[in-house]
């Protein structure tokens, strides 16, 4: 990713002075040497910290005491971008940040107010990275180090401060905790290419597919546990529809979905008289037959009626209303009459006596009002309701009395019939029973179909199985162990090239970046070495800056890699000059072929990380923060320098410290 740091901003709480700004050169290796105490070490924590770091790294004392806001200028593929970010005073961290983005940042504002926070900045950070939405885990919930992939993730690869660059047991940035580390370890095949966002969403979906089969599965496994159970609940249910006369006896078997179908048959009928022989009918059973159509007939005739007779009588309670609201604003507006009959022309306020239109306006407006009321009142008084409705009213009236009769004489004839006759009350429970089975049998042949071989829930099985192979094909297919692993050949490859040319005991041995381990193997003819268990701080020195630039190496060949291409490392020559600014002019030591030999080997790095980043023809920034003066790394292609800290130059202006 083309994200590079164009400069640094201090900003001091003394208003009288201007900010303080660090510039650098893109595509470059930028060098800022100095003595001791001048603030070299504070750059990785300013730029970690406007980058939305969690924690606030930089010095106490000095830089905190006299800088209230921090700030870094970043150039993007999108422009440029300033990220400020206030000092946090006995915080640990504060959420408050400035943003301004442009396509290039001429002028920096003198001074600062909030106008986003650390989490909006993060965000955007991701955005730029082109960082996938989803986890590791697939979508699975408790996925802990498993989160989505987040652009703090990245500054693993980008810093490396004076107690890692040539540690033995540390490799990448902050990976000395446990919470780094496994965050570490889980995106690394991202950042490799050997998992990409495509592969993510398909992971995404396998999951999500996997999680919805087994939840089909156990419903399907539920519902075939009981298959005994509802095989024969279903006969039983023919059976009895069959003695309830309802579905005709059958010679031959019948299977599970001819019983379906015929049962459903039973249900959308809607004549559900019994089917009872001839022979066994007798005359009280005809007796009853014939008193309870009378009684279904008689029901219907009741029904319509009382509809009827609740329509009218609501017609009637309406025109009683509508007389009542006439005659509610005739009384209201009577007073207007007997206001305009006291008016004269000369004082028309009958009220007050003023002579005004408006009043005459308004009670000529209330008289018509008055006028028409009266017109409607009059019009409807002439207007009577018809004899017919009256009659109508009376007749239907007689007619829902009379139906109540009947029906009652069809019930009291019935409760006798079934009270003398035994065949007729087990016919009366035969066609309660039989109501009952119909209202059962549909709410249970549902259950039936969900559980036949071709049911839907079957069939939702079967799709799902089919997606989750044909996914696991897929990504099968990619291979992403394989895709890791040649990603990882090509680094190692990378770095060994780069390693005969530094200060390095072996440096013709292959090297092997351990992505679970977060170190390097070291591939000897006899024995296989990890780091730590190698010595000399030069080797560690030249194992970091190999692999380091070996992994930006092979970030910009690939097309979409998340990573910024800049790397800030601090204090490079410390394993050769650990207390001293180094000079070719200076007398450090009693044997100056010995300090020849380190300035030499510094040389060689620097002049590595020159050719490397020309190389990558732009794409790619380095800033190193060294005691080392430019007699060692200067005049070496693509490493230019800052003014040297010295003789009180510093990160923090002297002035600013003047104040009280």
């Amino acid at each position: 990713m083309y994200f590079q740091i164009r400069g640094i901003v201090l900003w001091p709480r003394n208003g009288d002075f201007q900010p303080r700004t660090l510039k650098f050169e893109l595509g470059k290796v930028n060098v800022i040497s100095g003595a001791s105490r001048t603030g070299k070490s504070a750059v990785i924590p300013i730029i970690d910290y406007c980058l939305g770091s969690s924690t606030c790294s930089i010095p106490v004392n000095t830089i905190r005491k006299y800088c209230e806001w921090f700030g870094i200028v970043i150039a993007t593929a999108q422009g440029e971008k300033l990220l400020a970010r206030k000092e946090p005073g006995a915080q640990r961290s504060t959420d408050e940040m400035f943003l301004l983005e442009a396509d290039n940042i001429s002028k920096i504002p003198s001074r600062l107010t909030k106008n986003t926070n650390a989490t909006a900045v993060k965000r955007l950070l991701d955005d730029l990275a082109n960082l996938s939405n989803l986890d590791f885990s697939g979508g699975e919930e408790g996925s802990g180090f498993d989160g989505r992939p987040a652009f703090r993730d990245l500054a693993a690869f980008t810093f490396q401060p004076q107690n890692v660059v040539a540690n033995p047991d540390v490799l990448f940035f902050k990976t000395n905790t446990y919470e780094h580390r496994e965050k570490l370890r889980k995106i690394f095949p991202y950042v490799l290419g050997a998992i990409t966002p495509a592969l993510m969403a398909k992971q995404f979906e396998l999951n999500r597919t996997r999680q919805l089969l087994r939840r089909k599965e156990r419903e399907l496994k539920d519902a075939q546990e009981v298959s005994a159970r509802w095989l024969a609940d279903l006969r039983s249910k023919f059976s009895e529809a069959q003695e309830l006369g309802l579905i005709p006896k059958l010679e031959e078997e019948v299977s599970r979905d001819q019983m379906i179908e015929l049962l459903d048959e039973v249900i959308t009928r809607t004549d559900l008289t019994l089917a009872v022989s001839t022979t066994t009918i007798s005359d009280a059973l005809r007796e009853l037959s014939s008193l309870e159509s009378e009684e279904r007939e008689v029901s219907r005739e009741l029904t319509t009626l009382r509809h009827r007779l609740e329509e009218m009588n609501r017609m009637r309670v309406g025109v009683q209303q509508y007389e009542a609201a006439l005659s509610v604003q005739r009384g209201r507006l009577q007073l207007s009459s007997w206001l305009m009959s006291h008016a004269s022309d000369d004082s028309d306020c009958p009220m007050c006596g003023s002579n005004t239109d408006s009043a005459k306006r308004k009670l000529q407006v209330l008289s018509q009002r008055l006028e028409e009321v009266e017109t409607a009142a009059g019009a409807d008084k002439n207007k009577e309701v018809p004899a017919a409705f009256d009659r109508e009213l009376q007749r239907v009236t007689t007619d829902v009395e009379n139906s109540t009769e009947r029906l009652r004489a069809v019930q009291i004839r019935k409760r006798a019939l079934t009270g003398r006759s035994k065949e007729a009350r087990e016919q009366q429970f035969s066609a309660k029973r039989t109501e009952r089975f119909i209202g059962n049998l549909e709410s249970s042949l549902d259950l039936h179909r969900k559980l036949g071989s071709d049911s839907e829930l079957v069939e939702e099985v079967r799709t799902l199985k089919e997606a989750a192979l044909a996914l696991e094909g897929e990504l099968r297919e990619q291979d992403v162990e394989a895709r890791k692993r040649r990603a990882l050949r090509t680094i190692n490859a990378n770095a060994g090239k780069l390693l005969p040319h530094l200060d390095i005991e072996n440096p013709n041995d292959p090297i092997s970046l351990e992505t679970n381990d977060l170190t390097i193997k070291v591939l000897g003819s006899e024995r296989d070495d990890y780091l730590s268990e190698i010595g000399s701080g030069s080797n560690w020195l030249s194992y970091h800056l190999a692999v380091l630039l070996s992994l930006h190496q092979f970030y910009l060949t690939q097309k979409h890699s998340p990573v910024p291409a800049f790397l800030v490392l601090d204090q490079p020559s410390q394993v050769y000059f650990p207390k001293h600014v180094t000079s070719r002019d200076v007398e450090v030591e009693d044997d100056p072929k010995i300090r020849d030999e380190d300035v030499d080997a510094v040389r060689k790095a620097f002049e590595v990380m020159g050719n490397v980043v020309q190389g990558e023809k732009g794409k790619l920034q380095l800033i190193v923060l060294d005691h080392a003066s430019s007699e060692v790394w200067g005049g070496i292609d693509g490493v230019v320098g800052l003014p040297e800290w010295r003789d009180g130059t510093k990160l923090v202006p002297m002035e600013w410290l003047s104040e009280a």
